[in-house]
């Protein structure tokens, strides 16, 4: 159970209020040549309890995130969220599995699926979206693998454009809304930008070339806690911040299947599902 201290009450307050100063100053020193948008923060909240959320809710946060299909549905369903937090944002920013789909798209206050990684997926969700019956179109993001690394999900870089075309023509229950990457970890900034991030913003250029699209209409969703600073100054719209501001994490409550599956990834070097 939560308990107000240094992970919460005027921790959680002055963390979330250091982490929007960082990212307005970020934002601040953007050439000016760059699309005008003002980064949104996604929260990620993932094996935090419902408390913590609707404190940083309570703070004036809207936009949470989290990586598990299971632990989103049960937050987001969770009865105290759903009367304290109406106005809530939530972001699935996990790997969707085919067969979780349908799980994803029943939780309430979903605003944005980040990790489309392939045509087939897109289908999927378009179809179950269609059959929840909303008014509204889903924003996707299309997730790229920009760092060519096995162990992370998302499209090769040279299926962006097909993707996205795909997304726009066959899916009317979708809005194409922009990419998404993790990328590599660890990148010494004095060698230079992140080639990663700088993959993204050349993928979105192609994307809006071949495909008509004005640039201020692909978001770009890069940066976590070690980098969003980084990731701002040369493009991100959207950045995924969570043990930066809630503390770090306890996995001991996770479901057992998410909790063994953290377990067989951190053996792997915790390279698959990474800390955002």
């Amino acid at each position: 159970m939560w308990r107000e201290g240094m992970a919460g009450g005027e921790g959680l307050a002055l963390a979330l209020r250091a982490v929007k100063e960082r990212v307005q100053q970020a934002a601040a020193r953007r050439p000016q040549s760059l699309p005008a948008v003002q980064p949104r923060l996604v929260a990620v909240s993932k094996t935090k309890p419902a408390e913590m959320v609707i404190e940083a809710y309570k703070l004036g946060q809207r936009s949470f995130g989290e990586n598990y299909v299971q632990e989103l549905l049960e937050k987001a369903s969770d009865s105290s969220i759903l009367s304290s937090c109406p106005e809530i944002k939530w972001h699935f920013i996990g790997h969707l599995q085919k067969n979780n789909v349908n799980k994803l798209i029943a939780v309430p206050n979903l605003f944005m699926l980040e990790t489309v990684d392939s045509a087939k997926l897109a289908d999927r969700v378009n179809s179950s979206w269609q059959k929840r019956g909303s008014s509204e179109r889903l924003k996707i993001m299309v997730q790229v693998n920009t760092s060519g690394e096995d162990s992370k999900h998302g499209l090769p870089p040279g299926e962006t454009v097909t993707t996205v075309a795909h997304i726009i023509q066959k899916c009317p229950n979708l809005e194409f809304v922009g990419l998404m990457t993790i990328g590599s970890f660890g990148h010494d900034l004095s060698q230079g930008p992140n080639p990663d991030f700088q993959m993204l913003i050349s993928l979105r250029q192609e994307v809006c070339e071949k495909l008509h699209i004005p640039i201020e209409k692909v978001e770009l969703s890069m940066g976590m806690s070690t980098d969003f600073q980084h990731a701002i100054e040369v493009g991100s719209t959207n950045v995924r911040i969570g043990s930066t501001i809630f503390g770090e994490r306890d996995y001991s409550n996770k479901p057992a299947s998410d909790k063994a599956l953290g377990e067989i990834k951190g053996k792997l070097g915790n390279l698959t599902v990474q800390e955002h």
